[in-house]
């Protein structure tokens, strides 16, 4: 009776016993081929267009000067309508002027002494240009000095009151440019697998950048660069 319960307590222990190294190898191989398959590389890809700007935001700022209030008011309305005018000579149509109230001030509020104030009132003056129309905008701006010879004083030089020229098709682009940029990124994955001989498997993870619009160069501000860097995680294997 005991030699038999010794007998399979043997067969069951050597069973056990092979059912752990049988276990203890296919986890191990497991372990193995799960840590080869999670070899990745991590590439970035790189588009970069240049677009024309499809809208202009162009104001034009200008001032005049006075001792009467009400006569520096006729003067300001008689130069908004001269420039308004002009806009339009050169094809700018009505939506697109917006003539924003003046700012009046008086120096003598300001403290300044009375003997030594030419004029005691100044007005400034802003009209807008929004148009999609570039060529016009910038071809007009060249003919701002056709005003100037009757007499308007046009002001505004600083960053603040500088031309903007926007790009808003974005989303027009955006799928080309990805489509560009992953393909690069691929690429520069392949080049890496094949000098260290695996083979390129499917994409792990992939990272899409902010898409960056600038200016190309500080004197051609209605020309801009779009650029987006994709980031991809292919894996790798033998």
């Amino acid at each position: 009776m005991q030699e038999g319960h010794y007998k399979s307590a043997l067969i069951l222990g050597v069973c056990i016993l092979l059912g752990l190294v049988f276990l203890g190898f296919f986890l191990g191989s497991s372990a193995i081929k799960f840590k080869e398959y999670e070899r990745t590389v991590t590439v970035k890809g790189l588009s970069e267009k240049e677009y024309p700007a499809d809208v202009a935001l162009w104001p034009i700022n200008f001032s005049s000067a006075n001792n009467d209030l009400a006569e520096l008011y006729a003067s300001i309305e008689k130069d908004t309508n001269e420039i308004i005018d002009f806009l339009k000579d050169n094809g700018f149509e009505k939506q697109e002027i917006t003539v924003s109230p003046p700012g009046i001030g008086d120096k003598l509020s300001q403290g300044y002494e009375k003997s030594r104030i030419e004029f005691r009132y100044t007005a400034t003056q802003t009209i807008t240009v929004y148009s999609k129309k570039i060529k016009d905008v910038r071809a007009t701006m060249n003919k701002l000095a056709e005003l100037g010879k009757k007499g308007i004083a046009f002001t505004g030089h600083s960053y603040q009151n500088s031309t903007e020229y926007l790009f808003t098709r974005l989303n027009e682009i955006k799928p080309v440019m990805v489509e560009e940029a992953t393909t690069k990124a691929r690429e520069v994955a392949e080049k890496f697998a094949k000098d260290s001989n695996s083979k390129l498997g499917k994409i792990k993870k992939a990272r899409q950048g902010q898409f960056s619009i600038n200016n190309r160069d500080k004197n051609n501000p209605h020309i801009k660069k779009i650029r987006v860097v994709s980031t991809v995680e292919y894996y790798l294997s033998d």
